[in-house]
This record gives C-alpha cells, structure tokens and sequence, in this order.
C-alpha cells in the first residue's frame, strides 16, 4: 500500500510522514510558512506521507509537498529529525483521514530557510511570526510578558514536586535561573506534559482544558498532528546552529546592511545583542566584506551595504556567530 509498509498484525502499518519547516525574516521579525488543510481546526507545516513506489528520496518528496502546498519553491534544506515515540507523553503525529489513519506515523521533519518571505498567493497556506506559537520564546525587548502568566501555571501543575518544579525553572528561567535560548522543544515537551498546551487533550482523546484567555494566549496557538513539536524542534536547531555555522546569511539577501544582519540574528535567537561587540565578531570572523555602497532606505542616516563572503566557506573551516548578548 503506498505510504505504508507492511509488518506483522501486531505491529501494525507504518506511514511515513515529512515535514517541512520553512523560515523567512520579514520586517525584522523570524517567520514560519503555514498551510491550512480544508475544514481544519488549526494551522500546521507543509506535509504530506512518503510514498515509497512514487518518490526517489524523502528530500524531493517533502520539496514536492511544499511546492504543491504553497506554490513556494525551496532553496537551503536539511534534514532535522525523525520522531517516532510511542508509548511516551509526547505529541502525537497524524496525517489525517484516509488508509493512514489508524496506522502509526514516523515523522521526519526538515528546516528550510528562505532569503525572502516571499507571497505565495496559495489558498490557506500564509507566512506566519513564530511567536504566535511560542509567545514565550521572544527576549528581544525584556522579559516577555506570558512567562509570569506560565509560571503560576506550572507551579500550580508541580504541586510542590521537587523534580517538575525544578524543570520548570530550569528550562523557564524562573527563580533567577539564566534563560538558555536554544531548549525551546524542551519548553514546549514540558507545557504539553502539563497539560497546558492545547495539542495534549486533544492527543488523549479528553476534550479541551479551558484554559483562561490570557494563559491561552501566553502559551500560544496549537498547531495540526504533531507540528508544533516540530516547529520546536527547529527553531532549537537554528537557534544553536547560529553559533557554529554561518547559517544566518540563507536567510539574507545578496546585499545588507550590519543592522538589518543584527536584527535578523536577534529575530531567530530572540534575545538582544550587544551592537559594538557583536561588530567587532563579525570583523574577526571576516565573514562579512563591505561593498562601497550605501543604502538610503534604512530611514535615517545611510548605512554600508555589505556582502556574506560565500567563497570562504570551501577554503577553510567556518563557524557561525558570536552572541554577544545585551546585559542590562
């Protein structure tokens, strides 16, 4: 059967299910590209079964599905991960209806990164800011305003538990613990074991907690099968790739100026930087070559354009930037 591969009664069929996380930058802010199947509840990521007679890889499969999906053609792919759990309290994948639905869903997820947040004109499908799903993940101007909204949330859901009140201020910067970017999947695991995130009733079968209104808000919009748990699981992954690889310059145009370079990195880290010292890393790492001109659309005083230096990334080894982060 396509999609499925066939093993014994007792294990049940298997479909394969591929994911595509597509990230833009627009008007400063990191965005994800959305599609809205017809009649559902919620919005998900392009996606769609591996057929194994039908399709090479899973690469052009999961490229074919976002094409069809949104009219967006990919550039940068990777492959981010492969989730496959059972019998554990984590978000359960679902294709739909159809022969796939009471089969059990491998998930491969891919992160795909576009220089431009380009209008699809597809039906249902829109580019969307990644805090709508994760209200809680963006720094940028301070302490958001949905943690204390969480945290009496979770303290609450602890219930003096020594061991859940202590991933709770681990992973939620709580009691003066330091805020770790980049453990973002493990924040949301954590919300969807308590119970907090809308996808756990809906994955047990229970009808949906309510939730007041502005706790709602504060942990964000659920998203179709297991596709916030993906969406996670990415931005955990650009977020610490920032770091050890040059990454950040997929998601620029050829030309740029520092400032828009800066902000790009702080949409996609969600924290501020330090504007002097994260200039002066990206002079050592000479990642970056000034081009002579000017750009006067930057509404104030022109600033340089500069260039990422490609050529450099099959000459020598290359990391990603430093994070000089903004102390207040």
């Amino acid at each position: 059967m396509n999609g499925a591969f066939n093993t014994p009664p007792s294990e049940g069929r298997v479909v394969i299910g591929l994911s595509a996380v597509v990230v833009a930058i627009q008007k400063d802010d990191a965005v994800v590209l959305t599609v809205r199947p017809s009649g559902a509840s919620a919005e998900g990521l392009p996606f769609g079964p591996f057929d194994p007679q039908g399709h090479r890889t899973f690469e052009l499969a999961m490229r074919a599905f976002v094409t069809e999906q949104t009219r967006f053609t990919l550039g940068y792919v990777e492959q981010l991960y492969t989730f496959g759990d059972k019998g554990r309290d984590a978000p359960l994948a679902d294709m739909g209806g159809g022969p796939s639905a009471h089969a059990r869903v491998i998930s491969v997820g891919y992160l795909a990164l576009a220089a431009a947040a380009v209008d699809t004109h597809a039906p249902g499908s829109e580019w969307r800011l990644w805090t709508r799903f994760f209200p809680y993940e963006d720094w940028r101007e301070g302490r958001p305003d949905a943690l204390p909204l969480i945290e009496q949330a979770l303290r609450k859901w602890a219930q003096g538990d020594g061991q859940r009140l202590g991933r709770a201020r681990l992973l939620f910067a709580l009691d003066g613990a330091p805020w770790n970017e980049e453990r973002v999947l493990e924040r949301y695991e954590l919300l969807y074991e308590a119970g907090l995130a809308r996808e756990a009733a809906r994955d047990r079968g229970e009808a949906p907690t309510a939730l007041p209104e502005e706790l709602a808000a504060a942990i964000g919009e659920p998203m179709l099968s297991d596709h916030r748990r993906i969406l996670a699981t990415a931005v955990s992954r650009l977020r610490g790739k920032l770091k050890y690889r040059p990454v950040v310059f997929e998601l620029m145009p050829q030309s740029f100026t520092l400032s828009a370079l800066q902000r790009a990195v702080e949409a996609i880290a969600g924290v501020p930087l330090h504007k002097q010292n994260f200039r002066r890393a990206l002079e050592r790492a000479e990642l970056v070559e000034g081009l002579g001109r000017m750009d006067a659309d930057t509404g104030g005083r022109p600033a340089e354009l500069y260039r990422f230096r490609r050529e450099i990334l099959g000459a020598r080894p290359v990391s990603g930037l430093s994070l000089p982060l903004l102390r207040e």
